[in-house]
C-alpha cells in the first residue's frame, strides 16, 4: 500500500538557482514518512518510552526533475521488509503535473535504546505500536508479531 502526503514548496525551500535545495527533498521524505506512520497509529512518544527509536542506516536520493516555488509535491511512501532487522522505505516525489521529481530510498532499523543495537524483528516491534498495519504493508496474524504483506 502507498500513502500519499502532499507538500507545498515554500519560498525558504528554494536555492539561489530558483529550485528546491537538495536537502529539502530529504526533509519532504522524512515528513511524509512520519505522517504515514502517524496515519498508521504510531505515537512516537510511546515508541521512545518503550526504549525504541528508528535509525537510518542508508539513505539515497535520485533526482529526476526539479521542483520550483509554487510546485506541490506528492510524496508516495511505501514500506518493504528485506530482512527481520531492516525496514526499507521507498518514497516517490511527484510534481502536480505528474512528473517524478525524485525518489528517496531509506534503509532503517529500530534501535533498542538501552542496548544500543538493532532489534531482531523491526516489523514486529513496530506493529506493537500501530493501529492499522496495512498502511505500512504489514499483515497481522495470530502469533507473537505481524508479518510482512509482501
Amino acid at each position: 500500500m502507498t500513502h500519499t502526503t502532499r507538500i507545498a514548496v515554500r519560498s525558504d525551500d528554494i536555492d539561489v538557482n530558483g529550485h528546491v535545495r537538495d536537502s529539502k527533498y530529504l526533509d519532504y521524505a522524512v515528513h511524509a514518512r512520519w505522517v504515514t506512520l502517524a496515519h498508521a497509529g504510531l505515537d512516537a512518544t510511546k515508541l521512545v518510552a518503550a526504549g525504541l527509536g528508528p535509525v537510518n542506516l542508508e539513505v539515497s536520493i535520485t533526482y529526476s526533475r526539479e521542483l520550483v516555488l509554487g510546485d506541490e509535491v506528492a510524496v508516495e511512501t511505501r514500506f518493504e521488509y528485506p530482512s527481520p532487522k531492516l525496514v526499507k522505505v521507498v518514497q516517490t516525489l511527484t510534481r502536480r503535473d505528474g512528473v517524478v521529481a525524485a525518489q528517496v530510498v531509506s534503509v532503517t532499523g529500530l534501535m533498542d535504546l538501552r542496548a544500543r543495537k538493532l532489534v531482531d524483528d523491526a516489523a514486529g516491534r513496530y506493529g506493537e505500536f500501530l493501529r492499522d498495519l496495512t498502511v505500512v504493508d504489514l499483515v497481522p496474524f495470530t502469533g507473537s508479531a505481524p508479518r510482512t504483506g509482501r
